[in-house]
């Protein structure tokens, strides 16, 4: 899958909706303070920040692929126990010896388009019985965002330029998830979705840096603005859309996978 190019200062910005959610799903780490943790999407590093604040005796490693977000997180992790590194989460391969106590990933997952292999490299990356607490978009999520996108570009006659796109969100349902966490070694396993209600402060910047970007990437820099300003009107004010987030707490067992089941 090609990488998106991110904006990671407006993210960085912005994305207070994503550390809200962010610190409940730290809560269910259950951290003593002394472990290494792997950040498995670590982004502009804002919420690394917030897992570093439970951590004062340990550290993170801080993983992404997006080399606009892990010049942010550089930026933002300067000084700090956190080892920025680049990498497919579905590829992720840590060092001999560098296994580590858990696993914490915030509104990253749903952008991974093999899960097979991401709970794979995911348990690969943990000591047995280490905890895995995530959380990212379910079946459903922004449902109705990317609807009213999809028509707004019937209705500005720019449906040429999404001809054959895959579109890169990967909104998996709770059963089936659970199912993948299994076969790829974890036990204790629970998966759950619930509905959250977003209505950021910055709707535009919102839009674009966050929820739009696949969409924009796909236009002329001349066609962007009126196609956000038809997607804004459409959400009427205040503007918010319905997201489904996607929750997985588990644990590692004593093996793992080493082949991803087919999709």
């Amino acid at each position: 899958m090609a990488l998106r190019a991110w904006d990671a200062d407006t993210y960085h910005r912005v994305s207070g909706p994503q550390q809200t959610m962010a610190r409940e799903v730290l809560d269910r780490l259950e951290l003593r303070g002394d472990e290494t943790v792997l950040d498995a999407g670590c982004g502009s590093g804002r919420v690394t920040r917030l897992l570093l604040d439970r951590l004062p005796h340990g550290r993170v490693i801080a993983v992404d692929a997006s080399p606009e977000m892990l010049a942010r997180a550089r930026v933002e992790l300067a000084g700090l126990p956190a080892h920025v590194r680049a990498s497919d989460l579905a590829e992720l391969r840590l060092a001999p010896g560098e296994q580590v106590d858990a696993v914490f990933s915030n509104a990253v997952i749903h952008w991974v388009g093999d899960h097979d292999a991401l709970f794979i490299a995911l348990a690969t990356a943990l000591r047995p019985g280490g905890r895995l607490s995530a959380q990212c978009g379910g079946e459903g999520n922004v449902r109705e965002l990317q609807e009213l996108a999809e028509a707004t570009i019937d209705d500005a006659g720019l449906r040429e330029r999404f001809g054959g796109w895959k579109r890169p969100w990967n909104f998996q349902p709770a059963g089936a998830t659970a199912q993948r966490l299994r076969a790829a070694g974890f036990v204790e396993v629970e998966c759950w979705t619930e509905p959250r209600r977003v209505e950021p402060q910055h709707p535009r910047d919102f839009l674009e840096a966050v929820c739009l970007g696949p969409y924009l990437a796909r236009l002329d820099r001349a066609d962007q603005p009126a196609f956000v300003d038809a997607v804004l009107a459409g959400l009427g004010e205040p503007m918010g859309f319905d997201y489904v987030r996607l929750n997985m707490v588990a644990r590692r067992g004593n093996s793992v996978s080493c082949t991803p089941r087919s999709r």
